[in-house]
């Protein structure tokens, strides 16, 4: 496999070619570094990026997010070639969700319905009756008559979010994202105390402690349209950082903070979404590796709860 790229090459250039070439569509998530939605044909949360990928006509879908993301547009086009530019792009959240332990913990409720967050594999996926994201969770608990018992995974800081929104007594799986639950209540308590004009900002997939203190909680999406709407000119942003390229893109003039984590690092950046780079986009375009496969009995399994949510969402407009 070739792996070299020639410097004088314009990528952006040869990613186009490419594109045209294999009747590729490139899907890049939020949380992508800047180069890579730039190129990108879509951007999108995890439900627009579904939507994408089932409706799509290319012949291969370049996935430039994370592996459960690109399983899930197998599941939803099993015919068509998906790549993932770096294979070892996982996610804690799905990482702390191991299937074979889920299994145990649903039979333990054989009367419940299953609903799990899209941030996770695709054989969780099939484990479950209904997939969500974080724009349309409580929609889909919502949806469900009010006696339904309900068990909601992986991540618990979304799954109590919900739980909250709803007032439904919902059974959560312990898992959560690194990413999400590493923000500082305290620094962003001081961070506003300097910036008393920003609008505080947060994913459901944050902790309690740091929601109590937002002025808007939602998708990834949905904090994007927040800044657009808003008449503030300020924002604390407590997700991963990659969202801000996008956010700067559709509000010139309003300034972005990223919210401060507990530690120096720079944790508010998704380590494995970061893993991807346009090298890489590129030489997965051009080799045809690394590519996706879900086996047929998971895709068959897997795709009811996905097109459940599906239906649901369009239903309701989302």
């Amino acid at each position: 496999m070739d792996t070299l790229i020639d410097p004088k090459l314009d990528l952006f250039e040869e990613i186009e070619r490419l594109k045209k070439e294999k009747n590729a569509i490139i899907l890049a998530h939020y949380y992508q570094e800047p180069d890579i939605q730039d190129v990108a044909d879509y951007i999108g949360d995890s439900l627009g990026l579904s939507q994408e990928a089932a409706k799509t006509d290319a012949d291969v879908i370049v996935f430039a997010g994370v592996h459960f993301m690109a399983e899930t547009a197998k599941i939803l086009s099993p015919s068509k070639k998906v790549l993932l530019p770096d294979v070892k792009a996982g996610c804690s959240l799905a990482d702390s969700c191991p299937p074979h332990l889920f299994r145990k913990f649903k039979e333990k409720y054989p009367d419940h319905v299953v609903i799990t967050y899209v941030n996770c594999t695709a054989e969780l996926k099939a484990l479950s009756d209904i997939v969500c994201t974080s724009t349309n969770a409580v929609q889909i608990v919502e949806s469900l008559p009010k006696d339904t018992k309900i068990i909601f995974g992986p991540d618990k800081n979304l799954g109590a979010w919900v739980a909250k929104k709803t007032g439904r007594d919902l059974v959560l799986w312990n898992g959560a994202c690194m990413v999400h639950e590493i923000f500082s209540r305290e620094k962003i308590t001081r961070l506003r105390e300097r910036h008393p004009r920003a609008k505080f900002i947060a994913h459901p997939e944050c902790e309690e402690a740091v929601l109590q203190l937002a002025d808007y909680i939602g998708s990834t999406t949905g904090l994007l349209k927040y800044t657009v709407n808003s008449d503030a000119d300020e924002f604390i942003v407590a997700t991963e950082s990659g969202i801000i390229h996008q956010m700067e893109k559709e509000n010139p003039g309003k300034t972005f903070i990223p919210a401060p984590p507990n530690n120096n690092c720079a944790c508010n950046d998704c380590p494995y979404m970061k893993r991807n780079t346009l090298e890489k986009l590129y030489l997965c375009m051009k080799n045809d590796t690394p590519e996706v496969d879900v086996p047929a009995h998971i895709i068959t399994a897997a795709r009811k709860p996905i097109e459940r949510m599906l239906e649901i969402s369009a239903g309701l407009g989302l």
